[in-house]
């Protein structure tokens, strides 16, 4: 397999599980307090696009695996961003209450909506 393979996909899964962690911290431990400080949406939201966006990982690995190209590189880089950048700026906002943070979550949602393009245009340009 691949090295670029078993990271994208280590990655995949790593985030998955994280997803499953959070979201069960915050239904189990933090609902009250999430729910109080009116900010129970963005946590489930925060939480909703690591899922989907860590299955898209998962996916990507398994197209690149099947036939390695930049531009699939490319979408992971930028799945990993806007992970990062919108789930984590979220997530940031829900623990600290700074709302600040959310500056960056735009930013982590233009990446994810370019990893998505860039998935397209492998199959576009193939």
């Amino acid at each position: 397999m691949y090295k670029n393979t078993r990271f994208i996909l280590a990655a995949g899964f790593l985030s998955g599980s994280l997803a499953v962690m959070t979201g069960a911290f915050g239904a189990h431990y933090l609902h009250a307090m999430l729910a109080e400080s009116s900010r129970l949406e963005t946590y489930k939201t925060a939480v909703q696009y690591q899922f989907i966006h860590s299955l898209a990982l998962l996916f990507t690995g398994i197209l690149y695996h099947q036939r390695p190209a930049r531009i699939l590189m490319t979408a992971v880089v930028l799945f990993i961003a806007g992970l990062v950048l919108f789930c984590g700026s979220l997530y940031l906002i829900c623990f600290t209450g700074i709302s600040a943070f959310g500056i960056v979550t735009p930013l982590g949602g233009v990446a994810l909506i370019a990893a998505w393009i860039s998935g397209a245009w492998n199959f576009i340009k193939n």
